[in-house]
């Protein structure tokens, strides 16, 4: 069993694993693990830079909107998509340094029309509901219906295709049996199962592919968690595969943090993040965890009966 504290101290660990694996991939977006190798050898430090022109340590949008989830939640204290949609349009007025396209023209679906599910489309089968998942796995902990209907309300407002869902669900059962304690080995059937009904996601043999296509995400994702044997080898390997790498780094990131705890993730890395940033983060994740429905219900006092 985990401990109260250490569920904390590893709900904490998703969403920072979410910021540095951002941060340190973010300078390695759209190049490939050869560029990658050629420039920096093996990269493992928060260099800044890339595309975006960062500062060592900034995060990108898979951090900024993983926050906007988190608040949406915590800001209506319980499950709430208009004030999720609501978070998402702040961030979208503020003119973030990055924001894709399937989000964006999600986002300001909600903005012009109000609407809350974007319509369907073959080609939004992006990895840009996944990337902000973990607020919702720390929500959602211990109800498994409740994650498979968040998870899919969630990700229509801007990712309205069936692997999406099927990722973050998947992604979300994780994350969740990583923070209760469960072995690698049962991580990796819940991995198996996925690509058992869709047959896409199968990672072994790797393809070696890490692009913003929401399959290539994850395979790059499983491949390098289950060969890896630390949080630090986990996400460096990762992002030096290069391509959507700050997307890569974070979701692993996340199940990383869950999997292996708030110990073991670089304080050289945690230094480098914004401060206010990593105060927000850390303050979040155990108010998502509070507002569970099934764990508020089991902490209630019981009912006798005869």
């Amino acid at each position: 069993m985990t401990s109260h504290d250490d569920l904390t101290a590893r709900c904490r660990a998703v969403l920072l694993g979410v910021a540095v694996g951002d941060a340190l991939g973010a300078p390695m977006e759209f190049m490939t693990s050869g560029e990658i190798a050629a420039k920096y050898g093996r990269l493992n430090e928060m260099v800044g830079g890339g595309w975006l022109r960062l500062k060592p340590g900034q995060v990108t949008d898979d951090t900024e909107m993983t926050l906007c989830l988190a608040r949406g939640i915590v800001t209506a204290g319980g499950w709430d998509l208009r004030t999720i949609a609501h978070e998402f349009a702040v961030w979208l007025r503020s003119k973030p340094i990055d924001v894709g396209d399937t989000c964006r023209r999600g986002i300001r679906n909600f903005m012009l029309k109000g609407e809350t599910e974007s319509p369907p489309n073959q080609w939004d089968a992006g990895n840009g509901a996944l990337m902000r998942m973990t607020p919702l796995a720390l929500y959602t902990l211990g109800d498994k219906e409740l994650l498979q209907k968040c998870s899919i309300e969630h990700g229509h407002l801007t990712h309205n295709h069936p692997l999406s869902d099927a990722a973050c669900i998947c992604y979300g059962r994780m994350i969740q049996m990583a923070l209760l304690g469960a072995e690698k080995s049962r991580l990796r059937r819940e991995a198996d199962r996925l690509a058992a009904e869709y047959p896409s996601f199968r990672f072994d043999p790797y393809p070696g592919l890490a692009t913003g296509y929401v399959v290539d995400t994850l395979q790059t994702v499983f491949h390098y968690f289950f060969r890896s044997r630390s949080f630090e080898e986990c996400v460096t390997s990762t992002v030096n595969q290069g391509g959507d790498a700050d997307t890569t780094g974070a979701i692993i990131g996340g199940v990383a943090g869950a999997y292996y705890g708030l110990e073991e993730i670089p304080r050289r890395w945690l230094k480098k993040l914004d401060r206010g940033c990593v105060t927000e983060l850390e303050s979040l994740a155990p108010k998502l965890v509070s507002l569970s429905p099934q764990l508020t219900q089991s902490r209630s006092p019981s009912t006798s009966s005869s």
